[in-house]
């Protein structure tokens, strides 16, 4: 499984300004920055990543994943 599969698939079905993908094997590390991410708790930006990798968890592509979310305002003041 490639990053930028998971990335592209990130960015296209979540509108996302941007998706960085790494991992090390079937570990999988996201990082979304979308305005998509605006007024949701953590838990719901959570669970609208983690359903659109849906897929690729059930197909066992991806064993593991650690997202972290933000709008484009909070990665601007983290980067």
């Amino acid at each position: 499984m490639e990053n930028s599969e998971i990335r592209d698939q990130l960015v296209t079905a979540l509108a996302l300004k941007e998706a960085h993908v790494t991992n090390n094997g079937s570990h999988f590390q996201v990082i979304a920055i979308g305005d998509l991410f605006s007024g949701m708790s953590r838990v719901k930006k959570q669970q609208v990543v983690y359903q659109t990798l849906t897929s690729y968890i059930t197909n066992s592509n991806i064993h593991s994943v650690s997202i972290q979310t933000y709008t484009p305002e909070e990665w601007c003041n983290l980067v």
